[in-house]
């Protein structure tokens, strides 16, 4: 990931961070959705693993995890959806720390051959399992980490030094959806972690349209936009690939 983002810069372009669950609609269709959403634009992909009791995500992500557990979608499948899909920008696979641990000792080298080049673990702060951390440190995938509008500038400080890859900046509390306007203190946060880590920051959890995505990639280094397309992967992959290019062109046109 780190030369996607250093060839972003070069080109004073801002990434689009795209997230789908694998598995939705279904799994073929979701191979065919993460090869439509590399085709229009996106940057990096992030794969979430369905799981029954997804605390942070809102309905929308909720009821696609429920749906492709309902068609029996687990870690496994998840990553030969990527084998699959075998597209050329970055995978980060997105998940909560359970499917991983159930995955076994060799998941996270199994995720490498697979295609995946990134993980994010929602459910894994900073200093909460050094022994874990340790584990996804050293597996050769970029640790992507997680910074909320209320972390002290200490506290992102220590999440940038054990990251990888680019901060995701939770740019509200509350769980991922759809807002209809960005938190009006995103930019005093933004200069918070930027003043605490060298890492690219991705901002995310609320970015639904492309006037969103284009303000806030204004204020970060990429965007992270994941229930608008996740529910727009629903009604067709079409769709899904049709807002992810509306989604590139308004970030283009900064």
């Amino acid at each position: 990931m780190t030369a996607r983002f250093a060839a972003l810069a070069a080109e004073g372009r801002k990434a689009l961070v795209c997230y789908v669950t694998a598995g939705h609609p279904d799994p073929a269709r979701s191979v065919a959705l993460i090869r439509g959403l590399a085709a229009a634009g996106a940057d990096v992909i992030e794969v979430g693993v369905p799981f029954s009791d997804p605390l942070a995500d809102g309905p929308v992500i909720q009821q696609s995890s429920q749906a492709a557990l309902d068609q029996g979608v687990t870690l496994a499948q998840t990553l030969e959806i990527v084998r699959e899909a075998a597209v050329d920008v970055p995978i980060v696979l997105f998940s909560y720390l359970n499917p991983i641990i159930a995955g076994g000792a060799d998941v996270l080298a199994r995720a490498r051959s697979a295609g995946v080049d990134g993980v994010l673990v929602t459910d894994l702060p900073v200093g909460a399992d050094p022994v874990r951390e340790q584990w996804f440190g050293a597996s050769g995938l970029d640790f992507v980490r997680l910074v909320a509008p209320t972390t002290p500038a200490p506290r992102m400080e220590e999440i940038g030094r054990h990251g990888g890859g680019f901060v995701y900046l939770i740019s509200r509390l509350g769980v991922t959806g759809e807002q209809t306007s960005l938190a009006e203190d995103l930019p005093q946060t933004v200069a918070r972690l930027r003043a605490s880590t060298t890492l690219p920051l991705c901002i995310g959890f609320g970015i639904s349209t492309p006037e969103q995505a284009q303000a806030a990639a204004r204020l970060g280094d990429g965007v992270v936009v994941g229930s608008a397309i996740v529910r727009a992967a629903g009604r067709s992959v079409e769709d899904a690939i049709a807002l992810t290019a509306s989604l590139r062109a308004a970030i283009d046109a900064i």
